[in-house]
């Protein structure tokens, strides 16, 4: 049974995702105002991403591997390959080999988002290439995202967010 704060939230995550509302939307449902004002962040960065979906769907399976969030990568793999990330790179970061990108923007986002996660630092130099590439307001939306979907991992694995028993695992 929800509460009626629980079922306003509920009510507003579902109109934005047909209905649906699963995952790390479903676990923030115990806290409406933590669902409500992550699911806004979300549609900023996600849905409205300046990043371009191939760049958006790039940081997050480099996140959902880094995390080894299962419900994270099995949700994002097909919209990285719809939104033009090869094969042969998701299947690198997949098994944890650097990518060889086609795009010089796809290395630059796989380099920030992975040091960023291995070392909790962006050095001056990773930091200058970045800058200089996407500018300040870009490589800030893509260190945002990169935080919204570290705690969107650190949710689905705390919670064991379910994927289908068919699904291919991440090992």
């Amino acid at each position: 049974m929800l509460t009626p704060e629980q079922r306003r939230a509920y009510d507003e995550v579902a109109a934005a995702h047909t209905g649906h509302v699963r995952g790390p939307w479903a676990i923030a449902l115990r806290i409406p105002e933590v669902l409500h004002h992550s699911h806004e962040l979300y549609e900023r960065l996600c849905r409205n991403t300046k990043l371009g979906q191939r760049l958006f769907e790039l940081m997050v399976l480099v996140v959902a591997r880094q995390w080894t969030s299962q419900f994270e990568w099995h949700t994002h793999e097909k919209y990285a390959l719809e939104g033009g990330i090869t094969p042969a790179a998701i299947d690198a970061i997949r098994h944890r080999r650097v990518p060889v990108f086609e795009r010089e923007d796809e290395a630059l986002v796989y380099d920030v988002v992975t040091e960023l996660s291995e070392s909790k630092a962006l050095g001056a130099e990773s930091y200058e290439r970045a800058r200089a590439y996407f500018g300040e307001e870009l490589l800030v939306e893509l260190i945002a995202a990169t935080g919204l979907y570290t705690m969107v991992a650190m949710m689905l694995n705390a919670f064991d967010a379910p994927i289908p028993d068919t699904a291919r695992r991440l090992v």
